[in-house]
């Protein structure tokens, strides 16, 4: 029980002390305003091009997308308590650390879920792409697992912020680098060889070319290979993250680095 408390109680409070000093109205321009401007731009581009169709490039961006809250947040959590000096606190305290770095994590799903999700929506409206009424639940699950894989990239940015000073710049590669490589707006096999093989190890790779297919009508059980493969490397990114914050708190521990300044 004090475990499951860690996890929901601890991880909720975690997410809303990110907007210490912001509004939560931040999150409208920047988690639903900003995906649907990219998920327009692409759209554009690729039918001044006569490349793919709206369907392609809306479901890659509004996938995605759910990598801001993904990977901000979820570095945030860690990295801000060690810019505001409260992250000794966090570390001498008696919880454990698997749950208490899972808790927070949970929150951050949610959000990139419900980002992709509003995106899709919205998108779909805006450029008048329809989807069969029997692909939005498999459609809504594939995106769950993509937001889950997204945030263990996440964690692994979070674990870094106890080395560096902080983690919005090393983000905002992760996002580009994910932009570029998953399939978003260019098909993994148009890729070079050496992209193609990079991409199956990344997030939202295997999700994004999960969910178009689900989009277009084909049955939840045909893409379980590209489900369980994308949960595989969320799955991944997750125990590294984990084996590296433990790895780095015994260091900062030794360094005396835990605090920014």
């Amino acid at each position: 029980m004090a475990t499951l408390r860690l996890i929901l109680i601890g991880g909720l409070i975690s997410y809303r002390a990110l907007f210490t000093w912001l509004s939560p109205w931040i999150l409208i321009p920047v988690f639903l305003v900003s995906p649907i401007f990219q998920i327009l731009l692409f759209a554009f581009i690729g039918r001044t091009a006569g490349v793919g169709d709206d369907a392609f490039f809306l479901i890659g961006n509004a996938v995605q997308y759910a990598a801001i809250p993904c990977l901000f947040a979820m570095g945030t959590a860690i990295g801000g308590e060690r810019y505001f000096a409260t992250l000794p606190l966090l570390l001498v305290s008696p919880a454990r650390r698997v749950p208490l770095f899972l808790g927070r994590a949970l929150p951050v799903i949610l959000n990139g879920f419900l980002v992709a999700i509003v995106a899709l929506a919205v998108g779909a409206v805006l450029l008048r792409v329809r989807f069969p009424v029997s692909s939005l639940l498999p459609l809504a699950l594939v995106i769950a697992v993509c937001a889950f894989a997204c945030t263990g990239l996440g964690l692994l940015a979070a674990a870094l912020a106890l080395r560096v000073r902080e983690t919005a710049v090393l983000n905002n590669v992760f996002f580009g680098i994910l932009l570029i490589f998953s399939g978003v707006n260019v098909p993994v096999a148009a890729l070079p060889g050496w992209m193609a093989a990079v991409s199956t190890w990344l997030p939202l790779t295997h999700g994004i070319a999960a969910a178009r297919r689900v989009a277009a009508g084909a049955p939840l059980g045909s893409v379980s290979g590209s489900l369980l493969a994308e949960a595989g490397v969320g799955v991944l990114y997750v125990a590294v993250a984990l084996v590296l914050l433990s790895w780095l708190e015994r260091e900062s521990r030794r360094r005396a680095t835990l605090e920014t300044y």
